[in-house]
């Protein structure tokens, strides 16, 4: 078993994220074969095309869906859901949230144990009358802490995770007579602790013992992610009351003050901190926490109503406007426009009606609505995602005093500052700009294309000039993952196919670079810190000293468990290069990943579908099979299609050639992801502050260090 699992790759987010999509479709095409109405009317391998197909987001089909039944169409709709790259990362957010809030809980549980063997340590020092005297009071015994000034006791070191839900264990938290001391900046803060039941327990001998006692014994626990009150416990100046403070703790679920550790001497490229103490590691683990719940919001609900509202507004438009269509292939216009609605937000391609998208040619609101959502589903996602944080900070600091809902303000604020912490498909300014201009870039180059490439094609020409737009635009936004025609595409002029299938190619490299140039654990990611003798010998040195002899691990260990990972697509684990450009390193790592998997699988389709090439070599030519691979990995769905058939190319092979292209699309699938060391994909650990540290003490040893040019080597 030990040899067995040192051959397979490590349990990362990439494994499972394999496991998911291999897993799930087989599944899910046992089910789909056996609703087959005639029964097995859809063979095995066509199944299993289809649900990988829509899994994958490839949407290219071997069977027309309007010869389906409901519940197949239904299922395949599911599957076009469940396999997209939104639905993936809310997964991944939620997945790391509760990652941080069962940390948390272990904090607490073992500060509850320390604290409760530190009171009863304290009982049995006490006289035996005082303690008789106390009985029936209290059940919270003061340490010998409590009488001192509140600034000057002793601080518990822990993030908080939720706050107190009212006015009494506000009340307890902060004494009223010492509330001017605990509003630093417009929120609440307190000094590092433990908020549990027992600890907010009402004072001896007040009305509300016998209930705060009560309370005590079934309050669930309270962590709350509190900053260092040194300076503001000792401040004498007149301060809100306690309501106004407990205003503004109620606002969220956290109270923070300007971070310390975001000063620019402790922040690195990528938002890497540096030289942070423990104190700041807990703010800033807090802080991410917080960032992660409020993501865990709004991409579910960005996800939901783009779907929501764009499948509802095409199913009204096509059933008032044009049903035709629909009815014909015998689909209910509100389901083709529901199922149309999907499948353009998640990029899929896939259509019930066996045309596609030509009948709509002319139809301007549904291809000007299925156009935004191929962008807001996709390759324009972190843009949109981006704008509607931006816009809500300003909007809360238009509306709002400075002093109110500080902590989504802040909380808010970091996550635009430094997003590639907290999720994959959000970046900064630079980068998301980066991106925006490669948007317009590539579609208009794909829209000028369609317009001049075209010129004297008789089937277009018969097109009105205003739909010939339109019909341009929306072809440009979908040939580069959207996977929908509105032109067939055998039509076309073999320079604008040929312009299609580069397209197809590169669709996913401006999210992928950009999601590989602003990782956190950029030079691990593309492996350039390696065993080199020049430094590694000092590096060692300088991590011993910043790591506590009990946590530290060597160098030589953390190198090779760092280059066991499976990196996943585009990493170059043997790169010992650390001055290369990083974008021509990025396109290199995706070349040697993608054309062997792209030439080995259009030669095995060529030897399989030999006497098909040899009884028609016009319709089964290699471009043909070319053009179906490359879409099939690029995970786009357009197709050359089948003569006499409204399906994909696909449908007219071989059994063997469509197993082929179904591991052509799983392989496609994942080459979009980010490498297994994102920051933004792993589970919080006790050594992920060590990796930042170690990889700033190796960038500054690497300035130093001698050139090899320098040196003749």
């Amino acid at each position: 078993m030990r040899r067995l699992r040192s051959l397979l790759p490590p349990l990362n987010f990439i494994t499972i994220h394999y496991v998911y999509f291999i897993i799930v479709p087989l599944i899910s095409s046992v089910v789909f074969w056996g609703s087959s109405n005639p029964r097995s009317s859809i063979s095995y391998v066509d199944s299993l095309f289809l649900v990988i197909s829509a899994m994958t987001e490839a949407g290219l089909n071997t069977v027309n869906l309007s010869q389906m039944t409901t519940w197949q169409q239904v299922l395949l709709w599911l599957l076009i859901i469940i396999g997209s790259s939104i639905w993936v990362s809310i997964w991944t957010v939620l997945v790391r949230k509760h990652a941080f809030e069962t940390r948390f809980q272990e904090i607490v549980r073992k500060e509850r144990k320390r604290s409760l063997e530190r009171r009863n340590a304290s009982l049995t020092l006490l006289p035996i009358t005082h303690r008789l005297r106390s009985l029936g009071r209290s059940r919270t015994v003061q340490d010998s802490s409590e009488g001192a000034p509140w600034g000057q006791r002793p601080a518990i070191n822990l993030p908080v995770i939720s706050r107190p839900s009212d006015r009494r264990l506000v009340s307890a938290i902060v004494p009223p007579h010492q509330e001017s001391g605990v509003r630093t900046s417009g929120s609440f803060t307190r000094p590092h602790s433990v908020a549990t039941a027992e600890d907010v327990a009402p004072a001896p001998g007040t009305a509300d013992a016998e209930e705060g006692n009560t309370r005590a014994s079934t309050t669930t626990e309270h962590v709350i992610f509190a900053d260092d009150l040194r300076s503001g416990a000792r401040s004498t100046s007149i301060a809100p009351s306690g309501t106004t403070a407990q205003r503004h703790l109620s606002n969220t679920d956290t109270a923070v003050n300007p971070r310390s550790y975001l000063k620019g001497h402790k922040v690195g490229r990528n938002g890497q901190f540096h030289g942070l103490t423990s104190e700041e590691r807990e703010e800033l683990g807090g802080t991410e926490y917080r960032a992660l719940k409020l993501l865990s919001i709004v991409v579910p609900l960005y996800f939901f109503l783009w779907q929501f509202l764009g499948c509802i507004s095409l199913g009204a438009w096509i059933a008032n406007n044009l049903p035709g269509p629909a009815l014909e292939n015998a689909i209910s216009p509100w389901w083709n426009g529901i199922f149309n609605g999907v499948s353009a937000f998640n990029n899929s391609g896939m259509s019930v009606l066996d045309a596609n998208m030509i009948p709509y040619g002319s139809s301007y609101f549904v291809l000007i609505v299925m156009g935004a959502m191929i962008l807001a589903g996709n390759t324009a996602y972190p843009v949109f995602l981006r704008l509607i944080l931006w816009s809500s900070l300003k909007m809360l600091k238009w509306v709002t005093y400075d002093d109110d809902l500080v902590e989504w303000k802040e909380t808010i604020g970091y996550i635009l500052k430094y997003p590639r912490r907290v999720y994959t498909n959000l970046f900064p300014s630079r980068q998301t700009y980066w991106l925006v201009f490669m948007l317009f870039v590539l579609n208009g180059t794909d829209w000028v294309a369609f317009e001049v490439l075209n010129l004297g094609n008789s089937t277009l020409e018969q097109t009105p000039l205003g739909s010939r737009i339109i019909d341009g635009l929306f072809q440009a936004l979908a040939v580069r993952s959207g996977g929908f025609y509105v032109v067939s595409i055998p039509t076309l002029f073999i320079g604008l196919q040929v312009l299609y299938v580069i397209m197809m190619y590169i669709s996913v490299y401006p999210v992928v670079i950009t999601m590989r140039h602003s990782n956190v654990y950029e030079e691990r990611s593309l492996g350039i810190y390696g065993e080199d003798p020049i430094y590694s010998d000092a590096l060692t040195r300088s991590v011993s000293r910043v790591q506590s002899s009990s946590k530290s691990r060597s160098l030589s260990r953390m190198v090779r468990v760092a280059f066991a990972e499976w990196y996943g697509v585009g990493a170059a684990p043997n790169q010992l290069e650390s001055r290369i450009s990083f974008i021509s390193h990025q396109i290199r790592g995706q070349l040697s990943h993608d054309l062997w998997w792209l030439v080995l699988a259009v030669l095995l389709i060529m030897i399989i579908e030999t006497k098909h090439f040899l009884e028609d070599p016009v319709t089964y030519s290699v471009f043909n099979v070319v053009f179906e691979v490359v879409s099939a990995y690029g995970c786009v769905g357009i197709s050359i299609g089948s003569p006499n058939a409204a399906y994909s190319f696909s449908g007219g092979l071989y059994p063997g050639s469509k197993l082929v292209l179904c591991a052509v699309m799983i392989r496609g699938r994942h080459r979009g992801l980010p490498v297994a060391l994102d920051r933004a994909v792993r589970l919080p650990s006790d050594d992920m502050h060590m990796v930042e540290e170690e990889d700033h003490l190796r960038r500054s040893m690497s300035v130093r260090r001698p050139s090899f040019d320098d040196t003749g080597i």
